[in-house]
């Protein structure tokens, strides 16, 4: 009897110390902290996000490879929600928190952020949605995105550069002007206010330096000079609300068709393609009115191989994964965040790093 009893012990002690081992996680994955205190809980805004999908997965793959334990959370668009799903992470005990922002630009929701941070013994490594650097730095935190106006430049120079070469073409109804809309994805977000201004702005200054005019929005009365998507998410379905109210006035047998489409993302520029489309534009054989967007999807990509869409700034989401994972490991082993960091990959200061963007056009 006292032989059975030993055995069953040995084998509940065995059970119970396998039990404690942690794997690596990712969505649904392991919810307790790691033995070793390496749990990093990832925060995104949402995961409807296009571009964010392919982060997403570029970073679950580069977790795994540096055998972090972690956990993804979806905040869907909610502040609220993420804020209280980092409460959770914390509580559970993780010790790095990889945050992609709802509320962009929302110094509150940083420093809430960091504030918990802070009481709970975790640091913290900010991405993709802008945050303000006097806060970052002063907690002594990192953040990863790209230079707010590289894409913006990029593409404002591309559509001149593209505009200019084929401008008897573009300009459909002859009068010398190119008549053009602007998507802007979210009003308060960095980057889609870079992307709105200089997007148009280095546009103009292609043609001006040619001796052509401005280009000219659409809608001469607007006292904003482009369409937003109002839940700021930067989606195909806002772009192809307002684009189908627009042609509906602004169109061929009105004289006045819009000529020309500029979008802060990939996904806008192709919600406005689905009613040109629609409309019997940008399909082969038939006139095409040139769109313009950011993010060099796998779906922008099929478009611009296709001939529907012209051109887009590849945004590397591959390149943000792996920064994000060097950062989070750095920082699960108390080590420097920047230590091991590609090359390739812009150091700014102590606390940042932007990875650069490229022209795609097929």
């Amino acid at each position: 009897m006292k032989k059975l009893l030993s055995v069953l012990l040995a084998a509940l002690m065995i059970f119970t110390l396998a039990g404690c081992n942690s794997g690596n996680g990712g969505e649904g994955g392991n919810d307790t902290p790691a033995a070793t205190g390496e749990e990093v809980a990832v925060f995104w805004y949402t995961y409807s996000d296009v571009y964010l999908s392919s982060v997403r997965a570029a970073m679950n793959e580069a977790m795994d490879k540096a055998g972090l334990n972690y956990k993804d959370y979806d905040a869907n668009g909610s502040q609220a929600d993420q804020t209280n799903q980092i409460d959770t992470a914390l509580a559970a005990g993780a010790k790095v928190l990889v945050v992609n922002q709802v509320d962009s630009g929302s110094d509150d929701v940083t420093k809430t952020i960091l504030e918990k941070a802070e009481a709970a013994g975790a640091k913290v490594v900010f991405f993709n949605r802008g945050v303000s650097e006097d806060i970052l730095t002063a907690a002594g935190a990192t953040f990863v995105g790209t230079d707010y106006e590289q894409a913006g430049h990029m593409e404002g120079e591309m559509v001149g550069e593209n505009v200019l070469a084929n401008y008897d073409t573009v300009d459909l109804n002859g009068d010398g002007v190119i008549s053009y809309v602007m998507f802007k994805g979210d009003e308060a977000n960095p980057e889609a206010i870079c992307r709105t201004q200089f997007g148009q702005e280095d546009a103009d200054a292609v043609l001006t330096a040619a001796g052509k005019p401005a280009l000219s929005y659409y809608d001469a009365e607007a006292t904003t000079k482009y369409l937003l998507d109002a839940n700021g998410t930067w989606s195909a379905a806002a772009a192809n609300e307002h684009m189908q109210t627009v042609l509906a006035q602004y169109n061929e047998a009105n004289n006045n068709m819009i000529e020309l489409v500029i979008a802060n993302n990939d996904d806008m520029a192709l919600g406005a393609i689905e009613v040109l489309k629609n409309n019997g534009y940008n399909k082969e054989g038939g006139t095409v009115i040139p769109v313009f967007g950011v993010d060099a999807t796998e779906a922008a990509q099929a478009a611009i191989k296709e001939g529907s869409m012209t051109g887009t700034v590849k945004q590397d989401a591959v390149g943000m994964a792996d920064a994000v994972t060097t950062i989070a490991k750095n920082l699960a082993e108390g080590a420097d965040p920047f230590t091991g960091m590609n090359s390739a990959y812009e150091v700014v200061g102590s606390w940042r790093i932007n990875i650069p963007y490229s022209a795609y056009n097929g």
